[in-house]
């Protein structure tokens, strides 16, 4: 029975991600982009905790925790860079 559900949460977070993906390649702006590459990064630690559960190995817990936390840096910046008018043609 967890292998199904496990299969089933892998087929949403595949979908999830190629949703995800679309809207970084169409986004009409650059605050839509960086949404939609938090958003796959926020899968993409979904994946690493699902695979964390399904192989049962604790250890790729701790490399969910960083690409959340490089995840979580790499926003900041992208907000601070949006807020300051992006790049500047001086």
């Amino acid at each position: 029975m967890l292998n199904v559900v496990i299969n089933i949460i892998y087929l949403t977070l595949s979908l999830a991600l190629l949703f995800a993906f679309i809207r970084l390649t169409r986004g009409p702006s650059l605050p839509d982009r960086v949404v939609a590459l938090e958003l796959i990064a926020s899968i993409v630690v979904g994946y690493v905790g699902v695979h964390a559960i399904d192989t049962g190995v604790a250890s790729f817990l701790d490399v969910a925790i960083v690409i959340a936390l490089t995840a979580f840096l790499a926003t900041i910046g992208f907000a601070r860079f949006v807020e300051r008018g992006g790049v500047k043609n001086e």
